[in-house]
């Protein structure tokens, strides 16, 4: 007889396993991303390569194109120039190439990054070193910063375009480039005697490694990936070694702290999220990877309390962190302003790869529900409907100044939205080898592998627009294993049906796990709760004291100045007033918000007055916050007021 199980609450749970994500080439997506990642295919995918070499970054890269010098000057008391980051802008391009490709053959598309790629080919030295920078612009300077110059960075993205080509077209030669230049990073940096125990300044080789480690079933790319994270911050620092081997100061480093880059402490000591918001986020989902593969448990107790101090007290309700310009990252504990936030896209990008690797230890809400949030708000407000224009900066008001631009002196938020987009099937699914944890929804079909058999997986949904979600399950042969669905923490309730049965199955650690015999032809439908919900900030978050935020399933909503007569600081909105599903003309497949309220007015001019203001029935329409400043410009409110 085939039976059905699932975890109680309290019960514990089988030891950790391994929860990788699926290539980039086991997954179709179609549903609410499948347009996005068209748009990508045909649009932004073109336009990353048309503004790099407008740029001239090929011309830095090609030793047969004319040397351009010093295009960026340099800033920070000339210690870097952001032409110095230019091979991973060109990694990440080549890597929302290589997702477009899998969507949608260009063959125009695949000359250019070929072209590119046989660039670096030319590039590269006999010794597999690959920095465009260091080889054209400053040779001989090569290991000389990793504090503050992104050499290692740069690699990263380099390997990770590599592996991601190869995924979407079947061509080596640039997975073997980057192989060889992981080698030269391999012979460099390590525990052994004669090797240099230094690290990235900026973090994210450690991810490319454990990726280039499982493409290749190298382990040494493992171990490397392992050494950076276990010598990060260790006495006395590379970083000061390093800056007096340079003849510099340690102390006159333009951040102050090594906080900035997470050096201050090794990383099992930390626990607090400090410094730059990117390179903090790359770090953990490093760490995480490690604890990963290595079932490293050590580093258990700093990664959740480093995500427990971001997610209780530095989160922006739209899943961007950072809110300081000043050093594009953290300041103190609820200092959550909204027309000044930074919130950067890259941020809320490395959050993603965070919350997803945090998954790769087991299925758990905690981190799927904030990968969502970040992903559906932040992450998605950076790239324009068009997919031409994109956001550095992710504010939750604006007085009507703050714009999408079309590039930036600093591109690196353009390829990186691009390419998390563009991949994002590989996020909706991880497998372990007797469990598939369904982390995201959307109308998709994968193909995996789990308890040694083929299995074809498919949603069918609306989702977000609605809570429906219809699961195709087809093993090849009856299979038994777990099949984990994650309950969101925003839906009030939820039904399941296997067959058309209902299902009394409750959540361990938010997620569902149904443990079966499954069969060709299993039908599975998880019904969410998709109720509008009035969200209310912390006290201790001052910008948001009088306030609230509106939030239907995954999306956190906005109003917008070109959708109301008055200043959106002049509307107040009470605590019990209903919220009506609503359309919108500019997206009539939307679901958009109608939010009865108030309006202040004056009869006067007067700049102040001893009488409170007039007040009269208004109507809100509130959208989706990623679809701002997609129509004409104008003001934008996340945190609306609140009448008292």
């Amino acid at each position: 007889m085939n039976t059905l199980s699932s975890t109680k609450a309290g019960e514990a749970l089988q030891p950790k396993a391994k929860f990788r994500p699926l290539a980039v080439n086991q997954i179709e997506v179609s549903g609410f991303f499948g347009p996005k990642l068209d748009v990508i295919a045909t649009t932004t995918a073109k336009i990353l390569f048309d503004r790099c070499i407008e740029a001239r970054m090929l011309e830095q890269v090609d030793p047969d194109l004319p040397n351009p010098g010093i295009v960026i000057p340099f800033q920070h008391n000339n210690t870097v120039t952001t032409q110095m980051f230019w091979d991973s802008d060109f990694g990440k391009s080549i890597e929302t190439a290589a997702y477009a490709l899998n969507r949608q053959r260009d063959a125009e598309l695949e000359a250019r990054v070929d072209a590119v790629i046989d660039a670096y080919g030319r590039l590269q030295t006999e010794d597999g070193y690959l920095n465009s920078w260091y080889l054209r612009i400053e040779p001989g300077k090569r290991w000389t910063n990793l504090r503050d110059r992104h050499e290692l960075y740069n690699a990263g993205h380099l390997i990770e375009g590599a592996i991601a080509y190869y995924h979407a077209t079947g061509k080596r030669k640039f997975l073997d480039i980057l192989s060889r230049y992981a080698d030269c990073i391999d012979a460099t940096f390590g525990p052994e005697a004669g090797k240099k125990r230094g690290y990235p300044g900026h973090p994210e080789l450690e991810l490319a490694l454990i990726k280039l480690g499982r493409v290749t079933g190298e382990q040494r790319y493992l171990d490397l990936a392992k050494f950076f994270v276990d010598v990060r911050g260790e006495a006395p620092s590379y970083f000061d070694e390093e800056a007096n081997a340079r003849g510099e100061k340690p102390e006159d480093f333009h951040f102050s702290t090594l906080e900035y880059c997470q050096a201050h402490k090794p990383v099992r000591e930390q626990r607090e999220v400090v410094g730059h918001a990117v390179r903090a986020a790359y770090l953990y989902a490093g760490m995480a990877d490690v604890a990963t593969e290595f079932s490293d448990t050590s580093l258990d107790p700093a990664l959740n309390a480093l995500w427990s101090h971001l997610t209780e007290r530095n989160l922006y309700v739209t899943g961007g962190f950072g809110p300081s310009k000043d050093n594009e990252g953290l300041t103190f504990d609820y200092d959550l302003p909204n027309d000044s936030a930074y919130a950067e896209t890259c941020a809320a990008v490395a959050l993603v790869f965070w919350a997803s690797r945090m998954l790769g230890r087991e299925p758990d809400a905690r981190y799927g529900d904030v990968m969502e949030r970040a992903i559906y708000n932040n992450v998605l407000s950076g790239l324009s409907d068009d997919g031409s224009h994109f956001f550095y900066d992710n504010p939750l008001e604006s007085h009507g100044y703050h714009h999408r631009w079309r590039w930036h002196r600093c591109p690196c938020c353009p390829p990186n939205v691009s390419r998390l987009l563009a991949s994002i099937g590989t996020y909706f699914y991880g497998v372990s080898e007797d469990e598939v944890a369904v982390h995201l929804y959307c109308s998709n079909k994968a193909d995996l592998r789990v308890a040694g058999r083929k299995l074809s997986l498919g949603q069918t949904t609306n989702y977000p627009a609605d809570g429906r979600i219809a699961f195709q399950i087809d093993p090849e042969e009856a299979c038994p294993f777990t099949l984990s669905l994650r309950i969101p923490d925003w839906a009030d309730g939820y039904s399941l049906k296997l067959n058309g049965e209902t299902v009394d199955a409750k959540p361990e650690k938010g997620y569902i796990r149904l443990a079966r015999t499954w069969q060709a032809g299993d039908q599975l439908t998880l019904d969410l709760d998709m109720q509008p919900h009035k969200l209310y900030a912390n006290t201790q978050v001052a910008h948001d004291q009088g306030r609230t935020a509106i939030l239907r399933g995954p999306i956190v909503y906005c109003i917008e100045g070109v959708d109301h007569d008055a200043p959106l600081n002049t509307y107040l909105v009470k605590d019990a007033v209903p919220i009506t599903p609503s359309t919108i003309e500019a997206w009539p497949d939307t679901v958009a918000l109608e939010v009865e309220a108030l309006v202040e007015y004056r009869k006067d001019d007067a700049l102040y007055n001893t009488e409170p203001p007039l007040r009269k029935p208004a109507t809100l329409k509130a959208i989706p916050y990623y679809l701002w400043d997609n129509r004409e410009p104008g003001e934008m409110l996340v945190w609306l007021r609140r009448e008292v």
